[in-house]
């Protein structure tokens, strides 16, 4: 906890001097893009919730993280770390930032080493969406995949071995403490602050590392203790649920191999194949009210209505997280207000199941329509 406190103090004095507390629609950042990381907003839920829910009174509002520059949540954690480490005098100019992701921390990390002038290098599994990799790379980074079989941990085991063998700053992003830091300095605050005046019953969310939930959670549990956080994860890859330990290396807490636990699951960016540390350290405080699972497939339909019926475009994730949000207000009492976490974008899942209904050319109904006017026809 002390190690804890120390983060969060350090984090929270540099996120006062980066972030803007209640920044305008319009403004200009004379400081650049970083300055534009934060204050995402809260939407309400308009055409998801079934009609019964809606009678009883049930709420759900979304907080949409695809509103950060490079469209996720994890521009707050690549922010938190780097900022940390120059503050701590681990980075220096003319350093190389290294880190092993899914891809939206690798997306985050880049973005901030190309603003503030560091080397990037991303170890990535060969199985996340190519797209991802395209992206680092137009921001400068480069990317060094591992194989599938090596799932999660091997990615990490490289990032590692690199590491070490270049002298490059490992972000650890799984262990870091400015992790949730950053989350409790910002995150949280911006919902207690959102919320203020308001119902708010539970808060659901995922986790990848478990920053969002552990530094987020922190700051709402503080302020607002009625508050029940719902914490989820893919049903086919429970490892919260399963109650089996992580084994860990112990000098640094990353994991010493992958989870009994674990199976391939289509929600990237959630639940690598170990129990993060920093999402462990979340169970531990007493964060937690309730760890739900959540099917793939649920996730995928999810997301697909979150686009069509609400406009809101998010990835898998944010169909899982919402997918939860949706079985949470089955449950809820009458009048109930629920806030799910939409971490990302869809626009990075368009070679994964997310899109394999979505066409290209037209189909009938279109073709259709060209046809109902004589000319212009495709052929």
């Amino acid at each position: 906890m002390s190690l804890f406190r120390t983060a969060a103090s350090r984090v929270a004095t540099v996120a006062s001097r980066t972030l803007h507390t209640a920044r305008p629609v319009a403004a200009v950042y004379e400081g650049g893009i970083l300055e534009t990381i934060g204050q995402t907003p809260v939407v309400k839920i308009q055409n998801l919730l079934p009609q019964a829910d809606a009678d009883r009174g049930v709420k759900i509002y979304a907080k949409c993280e695809f509103f950060n520059p490079l469209s996720s949540v994890k521009d707050r954690l690549a922010l938190g770390i780097i900022t940390d480490a120059e503050e701590k005098g681990e980075l220096k100019p003319g350093d190389t930032v290294i880190e092993a992701t899914s891809g939206n921390t690798g997306i985050a990390t880049a973005m901030v080493c190309a603003a503030k002038g560091y080397d990037c290098v991303i170890v990535m599994a060969e199985s996340f969406s190519i797209e991802r990799r395209k992206i680092m790379r137009m921001l400068g980074a480069k990317v060094v995949l591992t194989p599938a079989a090596n799932k999660g941990t091997g990615m990490v085991k490289k990032a590692r071995e690199l590491a070490d063998e270049h002298g490059w700053f490992l972000s650890r992003q799984f262990e870091n403490e400015a992790n949730p830091a950053f989350h409790a300095a910002t995150t949280g605050p911006e919902i207690v602050a959102d919320f203020e005046g308001r119902q708010l019953d539970y808060w659901v969310t995922g986790y990848g590392t478990g920053g969002t939930v552990q530094g987020a959670g922190k700051a709402i549990k503080a302020a607002r203790p009625e508050v029940k956080i719902v914490l989820s994860e893919p049903d086919g890859a429970q490892l919260i649920g399963s109650g089996v330990e992580q084994t860990r290396v112990e000098a640094t807490g990353a994991p010493a191999d992958t989870h009994p636990a674990f199976a391939p699951h289509p929600i990237q960016g959630w639940t690598p194949d170990f129990i993060p540390l920093i999402t462990e350290n979340a169970l531990a405080m007493g964060l937690v009210d309730e760890v739900l699972p959540i099917a793939g497939e649920a996730a995928i339909a999810t997301s697909s209505r979150l686009a069509k019926e609400e406009g809101i475009f998010t990835g898998i994730s944010g169909g899982a997280t919402m997918a939860t949000a949706l079985d949470v207000a089955a449950k809820a009492e009458d009048g109930a207000v629920i806030l799910a976490m939409i971490p990302d974008t869809a626009e990075r899942y368009l070679s994964t199941p997310l899109f394999a209904a979505i066409e290209a050319d037209m189909n009938e109904s279109e073709t259709e329509i060209s046809r109902s006017t004589p000319n212009f026809h495709m052929e």
